[in-house]
C-alpha cells in the first residue's frame, strides 16, 4: 500500500519531457518533487506560477513564492510570474498538457467531486472546475477508501460534481485504473496489496483483466 508520497511518485512516472503540467493542491504538489531529472518539465500554478521546483527544504522558505494550496515553493531558473487572469487563459485555452487533480470521488464514467463537502466551509472553489473544463489529460491523485473505510471509487458520486466524464486515470494507495466506458480498468496494484482488496475497496464497476502487475516504485 502506498502512503501520500508513493503515489505521488507513481503519477511522476506520466509527466513527459515537454509537457505543462498543472498540480493542484494535497498530494498532486508532491508530484514536482518526484519527476526524473532527466527531462524538462514547467509545472503551473493557477495562481499565476510556470516554472514551480520541488518544495523548498526546511529554512530556506520564501513566504511570497506560494502555490494555489498557499505552501511555499521554489521557482526553477526560468520560471515565470503574472496574474490570475493570464494564468487561467492558459488553462482555459489548453495549454496544459496534463492536468493533476486531488477528489473526494471518482464515479465509474469519470465525474469528479472535488470542492465541496455539504454542510461543511468552503474558502473558495478555486480553479478545479475550469481545470475539468479545459483539459483533455486529467489524472487524479486520492485515497481509495475515506477515514470510515468506504469506497471514494463510486457508481455515482453523492457529493456536487466538478467535472463529468472527465476523468482519464486515477492513482490511488491501492491501485492505478483507467476510466473505460464499461467502467474502472485496473492497470498495477500496489505493493503488497491484492486484487482482492482492491475489488472490495471498490464500489464501482471493477474491470480486472488477467495478471495484474505490482507497481514499479523507484
Amino acid at each position: 500500500m502506498l502512503d501520500k508520497n508513493g503515489i505521488a511518485k507513481r503519477i511522476a512516472q506520466e509527466v513527459e519531457d515537454g509537457y505543462y503540467v498543472n498540480l493542484g493542491i494535497g498530494i498532486p504538489t508532491l508530484v514536482a518533487n518526484y519527476v526524473r531529472e532527466d527531462i524538462s518539465v514547467e509545472f503551473q500554478s493557477e495562481n499565476g506560477i510556470l516554472g514551480m521546483g520541488p518544495f523548498p527544504i526546511d529554512g530556506e522558505e520564501d513566504a511570497d513564492l506560494i502555490n494555489a494550496g498557499k505552501q511555499t515553493i521554489t521557482a526553477l531558473p526560468g520560471a515565470s510570474f503574472f496574474d490570475s487572469a493570464t494564468s487561467f487563459a492558459m488553462i482555459r485555452g489548453k495549454h496544459v498538457d496534463l492536468t493533476i487533480l486531488g477528489a473526494m470521488e471518482v464515479s465509474e464514467n469519470g465525474d469528479i467531486a472535488n470542492w465541496k463537502i455539504p454542510g461543511k466551509m468552503v474558502k473558495g472553489m478555486g480553479g478545479a472546475m475550469d481545470l475539468v473544463a479545459s483539459a483533455e489529460n486529467i489524472i487524479v491523485a486520492m485515497m481509495h477508501t475515506n477515514r470510515a473505510g468506504e469506497s471514494k471509487l463510486l457508481k455515482k458520486c453523492s457529493l456536487p460534481l466538478t467535472g463529468v466524464g472527465c476523468v482519464k486515470k486515477i492513482v490511488t494507495n491501492l491501485a492505478v485504473l483507467e476510466v473505460t466506458n464499461k467502467g474502472f480498468l485496473l492497470l498495477e496494484r500496489a505493493p503488497g496489496v491484492t486484487v482482492e482488496e482492491i475489488i472490495e475497496a471498490t464500489e464501482g464497476v471493477l474491470i480486472v483483466n488477467g495478471n495484474i502487475p505490482e507497481m514499479k516504485i523507484a
